[in-house]
C-alpha cells in the first residue's frame, strides 16, 4: 500500500487519510475518492490530499477485518458489519466467554497491522454484549499477512450459554446465628444464582453438625445437579464440619481454598453426580467474589477442577473493582420499564441570539420534535430538564404528557442537568434513555431498537446507537449505572463512563446518521435542513 501526499488531480481511487472540508461538508477519513470528489476539491482550491492507495495483493481494511473476525467467531458469537477497519464480535446468548488465548496471541503476533482484543476468559456476558473486537490499523494489509492470520485456526472467541440445572441450598445453624442473617443470605444467594440463569429449588436448614449435615446433603445430592452449602462458620480445614459431612455422605472434596479475594474459603466437592460448593463467608454479600467465578462456569456447563481454581490467581484480586460484573442484590432492579430524560436546560450560546431548542422545523420547535418521537416510542415516561428559558421550553411542549424538573444550577454544566433528570425519574424505571434536546432527526424505530437491546440483555447494560462505526445519541443506561452517573461533574455528560464500563456497552446499528446530528450552530441547522430536503421524494 502506498501512503502519502497525492495531487488532487491524481487522487481518484485513493482512500482519504485525513478529513477535508469541501463545499460546506467534510469528506471524512476513509472515504474512497471518486471523480466527483476530485472535481469538488479542485473547485475548492485544494491541491494536495493525504491518501492511501492499494497495490496488487492488498486487502481493504474492512474486508480484512471481516475475514479475521469471521475466522475467530466461535459458537454463540456473531460478527457485526465491518466499518473503518473494525468488526465487533457479540454474544448471541448470555453465558461465559470461552477464549483460545494462545490463538488470539498468535493472531496478534503475525503483524502490527492486525489486532484482536477480547474480554478476559470466562467472563460472564449478556446477550448482545461485546466479547471481542478486530481492528485493522492501516487502510489495507498485504494478502499474505491476512492469510497468515486466518490460517492459524478458528473459533478462538466463543460463548458457552448459561443452561439451567437443578440446584439446592443447605444452610447450617448455630445458636448464635440470627434468623435474619439466614434470610438475607438466602436472598443474596438466590439473586446471585439468578444472574447466571439458575434457580434454587429446595432450601434446607440444619444444625451445624457433621452427621445432621451429611444426611441432608445425601438427600439433596440425589435430587439436584448442584448443592450449595452455607456453613454457620467458615470452612478452615478439610476436617471441618462441611467437608467432613460431604465425605460422610459418600462424596469427596476436590479442592479447598482459592487464590481469589474475596472468596478464599471456597470448597469444591462432589456427591455422586452432584457438584457441591461450600460457600465462602463473602457469599452473604452481593459484591463480586470467588463464588461468582466458579458459579459462572458451572452454570454454562463447563467443568471446574482444582487446577482450574488454582489458576485463578492472576486477576483474582477482586476487591474494589467496581467495573467488574457482580450479581445484583435481591430487589435491586426496580423495574423493566424505560424512562427518558431530555436535557433541555442549556443556554445555546453557539447558536447566537436564538435558543436552538425553540428554533422551528416544519412549524414545530426542535425540542418538540424530540419529545414527540420519545412519546411515539412508547416509553414509560418522559422527563424534561429545563433551566435556561424554562417557561418558553414548557410552552413549546404544552399539551405533551411529560414531567418537568427545573435545574436551578444549569449554569454549572451538563452534569447538573443529568443528575436532576435521574433524580426525577420514576422508581419503576429500570433504565434511563438520556436524550439531547437538540437532536430532532432521531426516529422512534431507533429508540425502540435501543430499548429492545436492553431488554434482551437481561442484565445491566449501556446501549448506544452507531452509524458507520461512530457512536451517537441517545444512550440508554441501566439503573445500576446511575450512581456512577451522579458522580460526573462539570459541563460533561456521562459518555466517558462507557470507557470505564466498556464490558457492558451494547452497540446498536442505527438506520441512518440522525444519531450523530445535533444542532449547536446555525451551520448545523442549515446542514440538517439540506439533509431533510435531500431525503424528500
Amino acid at each position: 500500500m502506498r501512503f502519502g501526499a497525492v495531487p488532487v488531480r491524481e487522487a481518484a481511487g485513493g482512500i482519504l487519510a485525513h478529513g477535508v472540508r469541501c463545499g460546506g461538508r467534510t469528506l471524512k477519513k476513509g472515504l474512497v475518492l471518486d471523480a466527483g470528489h476530485v472535481a469538488d476539491l479542485e473547485r475548492e482550491g485544494v491541491a494536495v490530499v493525504t491518501a492511501a492507495r492499494l497495490e496488487s495483493g492488498d486487502v481493504h481494511e474492512d474486508e480484512a477485518a471481516a475475514r479475521v473476525a469471521g475466522t475467530l467467531a466461535g459458537g454463540h458469537v456473531e460478527a457485526a458489519r465491518a466499518s473503518t477497519g473494525r468488526v465487533n464480535l457479540h454474544a448471541r446468548s448470555a453465558g461465559i466467554a470461552v477464549l483460545d488465548s494462545a490463538l488470539v496471541d498468535a493472531v496478534n503476533g503475525v503483524d502490527e497491522a492486525v489486532t484482536v482484543a477480547t474480554l478476559p476468559a470466562f467472563e460472564a456476558v449478556a446477550r448482545g454484549q461485546l466479547v471481542a473486537t478486530v481492528k485493522i490499523i492501516p487502510f489495507a494489509v498485504p494478502g499474505g499477512i491476512l492469510e497468515a492470520c486466518v490460517s492459524l485456526g478458528s473459533g478462538a472467541v466463543a460463548v458457552a450459554p448459561f443452561r439451567g440445572c437443578r440446584a439446592g441450598l443447605v444452610m447450617t445453624l448455630t445458636d448464635a446465628l440470627r434468623p435474619k442473617v439466614l434470610e438475607r443470605t438466602a436472598g443474596v444467594v438466590a439473586a446471585r444464582m439468578d444472574a447466571f440463569g439458575l434457580a434454587i429449588g429446595d432450601v434446607d436448614r440444619v444444625p451445624h453438625r457433621t452427621g445432621d449435615l451429611a444426611r441432608i446433603l445425601a438427600r439433596q445430592a440425589a435430587g439436584h445437579d448442584l448443592v450449595l452449602v452455607h456453613g454457620a462458620s467458615a470452612i478452615t480445614d478439610r476436617r471441618d464440619v462441611v467437608p467432613a459431612a460431604i465425605e460422610a455422605a459418600g462424596g469427596s472434596v476436590d479442592h479447598l481454598g482459592m487464590p481469589v479475594d474475596p472468596g478464599n474459603l471456597l470448597l469444591l466437592g462432589r456427591i455422586g453426580d452432584a457438584r457441591v460448593l461450600g460457600l465462602p463467608g463473602c457469599a452473604r454479600s452481593p459484591k463480586l467474589n470467588g463464588l461468582d467465578l466458579v458459579l459462572g462456569r458451572i452454570s454454562a456447563g463447563l467443568d471446574v477442577t482444582g487446577k482450574d481454581i488454582m489458576a485463578m490467581g492472576v486477576g483474582g484480586l477482586l476487591k474494589e473493582i467496581p467495573s467488574r460484573p457482580r450479581p445484583r442484590e435481591a430487589g435491586a432492579r426496580t423495574g423493566r420499564e424505560v424512562g427518558a430524560v431530555v436535557l433541555a436546560a442549556g443556554e445555546s450560546r453557539r447558536m447566537g441570539e436564538r435558543n436552538k431548542l425553540l428554533v422551528e422545523i416544519d412549524g414545530k420547535p426542535v425540542v418538540r420534535h424530540v419529545v414527540d418521537i420519545l412519546l411515539e416510542s412508547g416509553l414509560a415516561c418522559v422527563t424534561v430538564v429545563t433551566g435556561h428559558e424554562a417557561e418558553r421550553i414548557r410552552s413549546a411542549l404544552e399539551g405533551c404528557p411529560v414531567a418537568f424538573v427545573e435545574n436551578a444550577d444549569h449554569a454549572g454544566g451538563l452534569s447538573t442537568s443529568l443528575k436532576a433528570g435521574l433524580a426525577a425519574l420514576a422508581p419503576a424505571c429500570g433504565a434511563a434513555l438520556v436524550c439531547l434536546g437538540d437532536m430532532p432527526a432521531v426516529t422512534a424505530p431507533t429508540v425502540r431498537a435501543l430499548v429492545d437491546a436492553w431488554a434482551r440483555a437481561g442484565s445491566r447494560a449501556i446501549v448506544v446507537p452507531t452509524w458507520q462505526g461512530r457512536r451517537g445519541h441517545p444512550v440508554l443506561w441501566d439503573r445500576e449505572f446511575f450512581q456512577a452517573m451522579n458522580e460526573v461533574a462539570g459541563d460533561t455528560g456521562a459518555r466517558h463512563l462507557m470507557g470505564e464500563f466498556r464490558d457492558f456497552v451494547i452497540e446498536v446499528a442505527a438506520g441512518d446518521e440522525a444519531v450523530l446530528l445535533d444542532i449547536d450552530t446555525p451551520e448545523d441547522l442549515q446542514a440538517l435542513d439540506r439533509r431533510r430536503r435531500e431525503d424528500e421524494p
